[in-house]
């Protein structure tokens, strides 16, 4: 790519996106995750939504900069989970100063809290996939395949 003298290139992907720099994203994001998972056991935090509530931290995932975090939560059984989640926005800042003590970087990162739906979307394909036409579609293809190998 070539431009006037001066000017920045742009590559495929994007500057910041780099093989490196994505490495780093998950090395700091899965710190994050473990580390919080140490603080948010029951009993840790005031919160009374919190307070005695089993969390699992399921993914942190970090901006390219290392400066905003989204943590990926579920409470024991799912129950209370909107109530949890608001709990630890509440807590954002308190989180924050604890996870700064925690994990050695420059700037310790901005905490958001989502409810973490990978569980339900597993569960709801494990259920389309055990619907009877579909087991029969998915069969279909190799017995397909068996009936042309059988004609060769």
């Amino acid at each position: 790519m070539k431009g006037k003298p001066g000017d920045r290139q742009q590559f495929k992907g994007g500057a910041g996106f780099g093989r490196g720099t994505r490495q780093r994203q998950l090395r700091v994001g899965e710190e994050l995750r473990h580390v919080l998972s140490q603080i948010l056991r029951p009993g840790q935090c005031r919160d009374p939504a919190l307070a005695n509530t089993s969390i699992t931290v399921t993914e942190v995932k970090i901006s390219p900069d290392l400066r905003n975090a989204t943590a990926f939560v579920v409470p024991l059984g799912g129950h209370n989970a909107t109530e949890v989640v608001a709990g630890l926005r509440r807590s954002a800042t308190f989180l924050r100063r604890r996870l700064a003590r925690e994990v050695k970087l420059r700037y310790a990162p901005n905490l958001t809290f989502a409810l973490d739906d990978s569980f339900e979307r597993a569960d709801r394909i494990d259920a389309l996939l055990g619907r009877p036409n579909v087991k029969r579609d998915l069969r279909l293809p190799t017995t397909r395949l068996q009936d042309s190998d059988d004609a060769s």
